[in-house]
């Protein structure tokens, strides 16, 4: 879609009536994308429809005829007035200036501008971006930080990526695979705290096929009613539909990197095509579609993760979890450098500039190379904390990377109180006064 041409968007109400809406104008051979449905027009997890303002009417007729509940709003952009003024006497390199001047009057980032926010050093530079883009986020998405909690249901994986602690062949203490009735008891304490989402994440795990996931799904929505967050992989488009329909809200798939070369050389046994085929297909199937990379892979320059948040902007990603990389024990890649905090804030910041109105964590691995990491991310764009729930005798089992930390209820309370932001209502929690 040509992003010079004025847009509108069509917003459904619901999942079922916007993938119906797609269809049918689509086949009407208008040219539609769906996008993460801007702040001013819906929540912060639905998708929308984005069609050039010449087909508008030509749509409007379509969705008379099918008779479904829908809203049609101009493509605005969302400007930051007054920045430019508050930044008067800020000392900023007129490269930089020019950017802040772009995302004040709402025009999109090049790669050249990502770039260079990524690579300025100057501390008030990077203090200016931190700023801009937390006040995005509390324009955008409030002060609210979603909680969900994470259970690693299995360490057996086919794939033998280089960097991940539970490839095939890593000599783990235990593998283990946990059984319906453990899982449903870690969902079950979840519900009690409050939490509405559930993570159900493990490797890529063929012993778990789309027959058995499908009953897990229809079980936790059938006594829970909780939204449920996939992340196990690469599978066919027809199983995605099929989770889909038994109750997966969420798909967590991430590309890691968009370099094709770095990709293929991290996933000897991976496609990269495959890969961006997978995440078209979640969007395609109305899931909300989560992506993300790592910051310091072998090979890795600043533009490549300009890219990569571009990709997540084009592909209309709804969560982005950005974290460093961690070497892991055992893998082909355990003796090389940890990622860097500071890249990893600032990815995280540019991401929620050019991304705007996505679910965006602070991350695990951020806060297990840095105490205070979840804290920092929070103040820099993030609103998510994921909580690892897996059951205590499986989860130093699930090494993704060496020292990977266990975010409990606890940390996440102290970096969401750290950060003066505001925990959930739905929260059951006896020891969370003191925060909003």
């Amino acid at each position: 879609m040509n992003n010079d041409n004025q847009k509108v968007i069509i917003v459904c109400g619901t999942t079922t009536e916007m993938l119906k809406a797609d269809s049918i104008i689509r086949d009407n051979h208008i040219e539609v994308d769906l996008v993460p449905t801007p702040s001013q027009y819906g929540s912060i997890c639905s998708t929308s429809i984005a069609l050039e303002e010449v087909n508008k009417i030509t749509a409007e007729r379509i969705l008379e005829k099918i008779k479904i509940k829908y809203n049609i709003y101009p493509y605005r952009v969302r400007k930051l007035l007054g920045l430019m003024e508050s930044l008067k006497k800020a000392k900023l390199s007129t490269a930089f200036q020019v950017i802040m001047n772009k995302i004040e009057m709402g025009h999109e980032l090049t790669k050249d501008d990502i770039v260079v926010l990524l690579n300025t050093e100057e501390p008030k530079e990077i203090e200016t971006l931190y700023s801009v883009a937390d006040r995005l986020r509390k324009e955008i998405v409030g002060d609210i930080v979603e909680i969900r909690g994470a259970i690693e249901f299995s360490n057996y994986c086919k794939k033998s990526c280089n960097y991940c602690g539970i490839r095939k062949g890593c000599d783990l203490p235990h593998r283990y695979r946990m059984d319906e009735d453990e899982i449903m008891e870690a969902v079950h304490q979840l519900v009690e705290m409050g939490i509405r989402t559930v993570i159900l994440q493990s490797g890529e795990d063929d012993y778990y096929d789309t027959e058995m996931l499908c009953g897990l799904l229809k079980k936790i929505k059938k006594v829970t009613k909780m939204g449920i967050t996939l992340s196990i992989g690469e599978r066919s488009r027809f199983d995605y539909l099929l989770l889909r329909e038994a109750g997966a809200n969420n798909f967590l798939l991430k590309i890691e990197t968009t370099n094709r070369k770095i990709f293929e050389s991290i996933h000897p046994d991976n496609d990269y095509d495959q890969r961006i085929q997978c995440a078209k297909w979640l969007k395609e199937l109305g899931y909300v579609n989560g992506s993300g990379n790592m910051i310091g892979l072998p090979g890795q320059k600043i533009e490549d993760i300009a890219e990569d948040i571009l990709y997540f902007k084009e592909m209309g990603i709804h969560m982005i979890g950005i974290g460093p990389f961690i070497p892991a024990p055992g893998t082909p890649y355990e003796d090389l450098p940890t990622g860097s905090v500071e890249m990893t804030l600032k990815a995280i910041a540019v991401t929620r500039i050019v991304c705007k109105n996505v679910f965006l964590p602070a991350t695990t691995a951020l806060a297990s190379i840095d105490p205070d990491g979840q804290r920092k991310a929070l103040e820099v764009g993030a609103n998510t904390i994921m909580l690892i729930s897996t059951p205590e005798k499986y989860r130093t089992s699930y090494q993704l990377y060496k020292n990977k930390n266990m975010i409990d209820i606890e940390s996440a309370l102290e970096a969401v109180k750290n950060s003066n932001r505001k925990l959930p209502k739905y929260l059951k929690l006896p020891n969370k006064e003191g925060i909003q």
